[in-house]
């Protein structure tokens, strides 16, 4: 009884979403399908969505490792400070991500206007779409390589210093090996994590058709309007999205270590 309400709740939660995207997308065959999908506003914004997934993912990488290392390795003050605000947009509505931005980079906020008339704009513009994205996505490389240098331990890395490596070579030999895996399912997570975010984006994009929409603004936008047209597009492209996702799903599947029996 016990497994037939798990797998019921599964199916209905799951499955039955999936189904229904999948009926509705394919509802009136697969030409209508490919008119969305070669259509300029969702190219436009397949593209962003690439290229602000791409850049938070990159920047994820980077300082993920190196808030891991730091958490990991070093003794410090305000190290448990640092450690909770990593988690905090996790446990926070990432629409709350987006007005903070706006406080800080907007035409009001704190470096808003200096930035604008350096003419740089934050807000409403690609740089604070990646800004909310990698807010939102950190968590997920970090949380994935400090239990596994914890584990690790330093005797390997001061044994390496010992023997005259420097910080770059105890990097590339020692640090990034070890947490390899762990780093590749983290970044994989920050990368679905990144092509699914919604509300910080949202709020700092403005989420105009083939400027500053990505394809989550895309679905959004369309299923808002009214008409067949705007509805096939909306499930289009979450079927486009959920096919990521499944792909997503199977990567991680591969990366996660397998469990001794």
């Amino acid at each position: 009884m016990l497994r037939v309400v798990a797998v019921t709740y599964v199916l209905g939660l799951v499955a039955l979403p999936v189904v229904t995207v999948v009926r509705y997308t394919f509802a009136d065959g697969l030409v209508p399908v490919l008119d969305v999908l070669t259509s300029p506003d969702f190219v436009a914004a397949a593209r962003l969505t690439l290229v602000v997934a791409g850049l938070a993912t990159v920047l994820n990488t980077v300082f993920g490792v190196g808030i891991g290392i730091l958490l990991a390795r070093y003794e410090f003050p305000g190290r448990r400070l640092l450690n909770a605000v990593i988690d905090l947009p996790v446990s926070i509505s990432p629409i709350v991500v987006g007005v903070a931005l706006i406080l800080v980079y907007g035409t009001s906020g704190w470096f808003g206007p200096a930035l604008e008339q350096a003419g740089f704009q934050v807000i409403f513009a690609v740089p604070g779409m990646v800004l909310a994205t990698v807010i939102v996505s950190l968590p997920l490389v970090v949380r994935e390589v400090v239990p596994t240098l914890e584990e690790a331990g330093i005797e390997q890395e001061q044994a390496a210093q010992s023997l005259g490596a420097g910080a770059w070579a105890r990097l590339r030999r020692i640090t990034l090996p070890t947490i390899k895996w762990a780093l590749a399912y983290g970044v994989v997570l920050s990368l679905a994590r990144s092509l699914g975010e919604f509300g910080a984006v949202r709020v700092v994009s403005g989420s105009v058709a083939g400027q500053s929409q990505t394809l989550t603004l895309f679905v959004n936008d369309s299923y808002q309007e009214f008409g067949p047209d705007a509805q096939r597009a909306a499930f289009a492209a979450a079927f486009v999205l959920m096919l990521v996702a499944v792909l997503f799903i199977v990567v991680i599947t591969a990366l996660r270590p397998k469990e001794k029996r």
